[in-house]
């Protein structure tokens, strides 16, 4: 796995900031390829503090050997307002489907999450032509809140997490006054809130590599499997037409 150099993340301590230790994670026979990160943010303002986290992420996770996606959801229409053949929709599936693990940041606004990400999470489906496009994939939740600390949208998103079928992850980020975190430049400031970040990236790319050769395994279902059988047997055994 190829990982950024560690000049590109100023404010880690080079003597704590650890390599994922792949081999002891992976099993028999997992991947070798780099992990494959999605990440989501929610809002599209010039100077989104939800997109400068994402970014922050998406560089600690290459360096942790990941390879990352961010998805910029200017252009992607509201849930049901388009076709699924819409260019910013099928982009964002053919995405999801790519992904290993996913990152979801979005500012808490009116004590929620925003619909910039809600409307990005349900134009992803639970089932797609037989895939499930989510099931079994871990996820990292992080938020930024303009005033003080708060905890209302990382939590509405491991609902959703849980709804998706994704593995999410027991680390998450809320960062306060998100404001004051961040230079001009847009990169984040040394703080508490920009370590707990590393340890969000850090406890991901670590799930990811320890289950995304097991998901198959880790979601087969009793139920499904009964459902299955019914429908086979069905089909099977039906009268001719």
């Amino acid at each position: 796995m190829t990982s950024l150099p560690i000049a590109d993340l100023p404010n880690v301590d080079p003597r704590q900031l650890h390599p994922v230790d792949v081999e002891a994670l992976a099993g028999p026979g997992a991947p070798a390829h780099a992990p494959r990160i999605l990440v989501l943010y929610g809002s599209i303002r010039e100077r989104s503090y939800s997109r400068l986290v994402a970014e922050e992420a998406g560089r600690l996770l290459a360096f942790f050997g990941a390879e990352v996606r961010t998805f910029d959801p200017r252009g992607l229409p509201l849930p049901d307002g388009s076709e699924p053949d819409h260019p910013k929709v099928a982009e964002l599936r053919l995405a999801a489907a790519w992904s290993e693990g996913m990152v979801w940041v979005s500012p808490e606004r009116h004590g929620a999450m925003t619909g910039v990400l809600k409307a990005q999470i349900d134009w992803i489906p639970l089932e797609l032509g037989g895939v499930r496009p989510t099931q079994g994939k871990t996820l990292a939740v992080m938020q930024v809140s303009g005033g003080s600390q708060s905890f209302n949208a990382v939590n509405q998103m491991r609902i959703l997490g849980r709804w998706m079928r994704m593995i999410t992850i027991p680390n998450q980020s809320s960062v306060a006054k998100a404001f004051l975190e961040f230079d001009e430049a847009g990169r984040m400031r040394p703080s508490a809130y920009y370590e707990r970040i590393v340890d969000v990236c850090e406890e991901l790319m670590k799930f990811t590599v320890m289950t995304r050769g097991r998901s198959a395994l880790l979601t087969d279902r009793y139920s499904e499997r009964v459902e299955t059988a019914e429908a086979l047997s069905k089909r099977v055994n039906q009268r001719a037409l």
